[in-house]
């Protein structure tokens, strides 16, 4: 029966291969198969599919378009406490909060399968883009703030983000981004990924986005926590440390997704968030995610539908530009585009590097059309109102299965247009799963740390306060502009010096040549004072 099969698949891939579908493709000419690039595309998207409840998870963060006037006012005085959208226990604003969730479910899914496809089909390149992780982070936690407390609406956060696409795109057709991508020092450009990583972790460490390790300290500011309860206004601990059930379910979630790292076991990640949010969703447990509470009983009614379409509503086309006079968000739209840049060029030469479609001049057939798609599809995610669209490095895992040609990028995007479906599914992943996969994006992405030239401290000391900044100050944006500063501060040393140790030369040479004149002009007058004595006793 198995000789049979492979007789039965052999003759599909041989068929495929040579109809217009596989010509369209290029399956010959890059010496793969159909079923092939079908396992591919699942590898990809089972090491992607994380994205879509983690970033649906930290852009929520940010409330969204949800506002004070959501909040239920108070049976006492009918008044709404400006402070409500803090308020864990504030149902109106809850509900608005669950709603947000469902629609950045689709749109995490629906802008995934809008670029996956036009990666495929347009650049036939095997590569799965989803809103990248990083930008999230600096648009819930920077920009918007934690419920809409940041310096930016998040109306006009995703107009920044459809003009950071429309730049990105005009530099890729215009040719640019290769120049632009060599601006900033490598050492700057390398730190910015594990900085990146750094902020992402320590989100998921925290109580309010992951699983709660490290929490507020009077003292130090920050302390160990896992606490079994936490005060909702302050976050500081009020239970036992360490004793947090959530936490330690948690922790063996990420034994999980660690040990299928190390096995190299493909989709190790939504394994160990999927142990978490199974254990999770039994009711009538300390770790439950539908407490028998009001907001519990209604989120465990739509959990139950199990399958369901929902319509995109309160992020769709929530674009506003009426506070385009902040410096703040001009900023924002410089370091969106150029983390954009920097991200999509490193991980596209990666992938085709690993894929074996560099060719001998550096470059890579679809390389042209692959950033115009990336840059397309921010434009699309701004749309539905999520954070920019990246290439991602997670495709590598279908790489590695064989994947070679734009079909592995098209089942990528089948797989999220059909997660689609099952919103009530996807928005019940608590955030303790969701926390350990950031804690493992950050590790993943620290690596790039050894290829910083340690040992120069022009390069070293940048790089340092580049990445020790961005979790520290909970800005990625202070993290590149501190490192750029450092850079920029021990360049202007080094030229200052410099220049001093030229002038210093130059005056030693013209007070030299002023001694050699002298010197010669003592030497003259002395031949001639002896000449004149021997003229004279002639």
């Amino acid at each position: 029966m198995v000789r049979d099969w492979k007789t039965m698949q052999k003759g599909l891939d041989q068929a495929i291969s040579k109809s217009k579908f596989g010509h369209f493709f290029k399956l010959e000419a890059r010496k793969t198969t159909f079923t092939r690039e079908l396992r591919a595309g699942t590898a990809t998207f089972l090491t992607m599919a994380y994205i879509i409840s983690v970033n649906a998870t930290i852009i929520a963060d940010s409330g969204g378009p949800c506002s004070v006037s959501d909040c239920t006012a108070l049976p006492a005085n009918q008044t709404v406490d400006p402070t409500c959208t803090l308020d864990p226990n504030n149902k109106g604003y809850q509900n608005c909060l669950s709603k947000l969730k469902s629609d950045l479910i689709v749109a995490t899914s629906l802008s995934s399968m809008i670029g996956s496809f036009a990666m495929g089909l347009f650049a036939n390149l095997p590569f799965g883009l989803a809103p990248g992780m990083g930008a999230n982070a600096y648009l819930a936690y920077n920009l918007v703030g934690y419920h809409g407390t940041g310096p930016i609406p998040y109306r006009t956060a995703m107009a920044v983000v459809l003009l950071e696409g429309i730049a990105f795109l005009c530099i890729a057709i215009l040719g640019l981004r290769a120049k632009l991508a060599r601006l900033i020092p490598s050492s700057i450009r390398l730190a910015c990924a594990a900085g990146i990583g750094l902020f992402i972790a320590f989100v998921g460490l925290q109580a309010h986005q992951g699983v709660g390790l490290v929490g507020p300290d009077p003292a130090t500011l920050l302390t160990l926590s896992a606490c079994r309860g936490v005060d909702p206004t302050s976050g500081e601990c009020v239970g036992g440390k360490m004793q947090s059930p959530t936490f330690w379910l948690g922790f063996v979630g990420f034994i999980i997704m660690c040990y299928g790292l190390m096995k190299n076991i493909k989709g190790s990640m939504i394994y160990g968030m999927l142990f978490v949010t199974l254990i999770s969703w039994i009711r009538g447990t300390s770790v439950t995610i539908f407490p028998h509470t009001p907001l519990g009983d209604t989120n465990y009614e739509y959990f139950k539908n199990v399958v369901d379409f929902h319509k995109i509503e309160s992020t769709f086309w929530a674009i506003s530009f009426t506070d385009f006079n902040r410096s703040q968000v001009w900023v924002a739209l410089a370091t969106l585009l150029y983390v954009d840049v920097l991200a999509t060029t490193g991980t596209l030469y990666t992938m085709a590097e690993i894929g074996g479609l560099v060719n001998e001049e550096g470059g890579f057939e679809g390389e042209y059309v692959a950033y115009m798609v990336d840059a397309g599809s921010t434009i699309v995610g701004s749309a539905v109102g999520v954070s920019p669209i990246a290439t991602y490095i997670e495709s590598t895992a279908g790489i590695r299965e064989g994947g070679r040609t734009g079909l592995t990028a098209v089942v990528v995007g089948v797989y999220f247009g059909l997660s689609i479906f099952v919103t009530p599914m996807l928005t019940s992943v608590p955030p303790w799963a969701v926390g350990p996969s950031l804690v493992m994006v950050g590790v993943l992405m620290m690596k790039v740390v050894k290829e910083i030239d340690w040992e120069n401290v022009r390069e070293g000391v940048p790089a340092f306060v580049t990445m020790v900044l961005m979790p520290l100050t909970y800005s990625i944006s202070n993290g590149i502009v501190g490192g750029i500063g450092v850079y920029v501060a021990l360049g202007l040393c080094d030229y200052v010096v410099g220049w001093i140790k030229w002038v210093v030369e130059m005056r030693r040479m013209v007070a030299r040549e002023r001694n050699q004149v002298s010197a010669a002009a003592t030497t003259a007058t002395a031949a001639a004072a002896v000449e004149l004595r021997n003229v004279e006793i002639i």
